[in-house]
């Protein structure tokens, strides 16, 4: 049965995460936790991934933005997203599997709080591009526990309380 992992960059442009994710060690290693196909939302990026099937990958799709992402997040065995909250959120209340890759070229990265907490809280992995790689090698996605319920208000507040309001 084919499994499949839903990248997501939002709206932004992180051409760092889809590189990364389109590298044969990434490639290879997600194959090697059984993945066979891959969509990208590529959101403002210039890149045209080579969508050429490879390393134990056998479909690669990508798109720049859709109205929504909710049916690609449903139907997708892991999601792997940059670190904005509404994307966050999304894959935990939708039961996902989850890794946030946060963006270290961002001068106010109040994404890593956010990542960190929820991390800390074992909702979800995060790293950054340079250590993705080591992160779906040692991954243990049954150790995650799910978001209990509608947890919005309370991540709500919490991304408050970390940027200050």
């Amino acid at each position: 049965m084919s499994k499949k992992v839903f990248i997501t960059v939002g709206t932004t442009k992180f051409d760092k995460l889809i590189e990364t994710i389109m590298t044969n060690d990434i490639l290879k290693e997600l194959s090697n936790r059984g993945y066979d196909h891959l969509i990208l939302q590529i959101g403002a990026s210039t890149i045209d991934p080579d969508c050429t099937p490879r390393c134990g990958i056998k479909k690669i799709e990508f798109f720049k933005l859709k109205p929504s992402i909710q049916e690609y997040m449903r139907s997708a065995d892991l999601v792997i997203s940059h670190a904005g909250a509404g994307s966050c959120l999304e894959a935990l209340e939708a039961r996902k599997h989850l890794i946030v890759v946060t963006n270290e070229l961002l001068m106010d990265n109040h994404q890593l709080e956010l990542a960190e907490q929820l991390g800390k809280d074992n909702h979800l992995y995060h790293c950054t591009c340079g250590d993705l790689l080591e992160t779906l090698r040692v991954m243990d996605l049954g150790g995650l526990v799910p978001l209990a319920g509608d947890n919005s208000e309370k991540i709500a507040r919490a991304i408050d309380r970390l940027m200050g309001f």
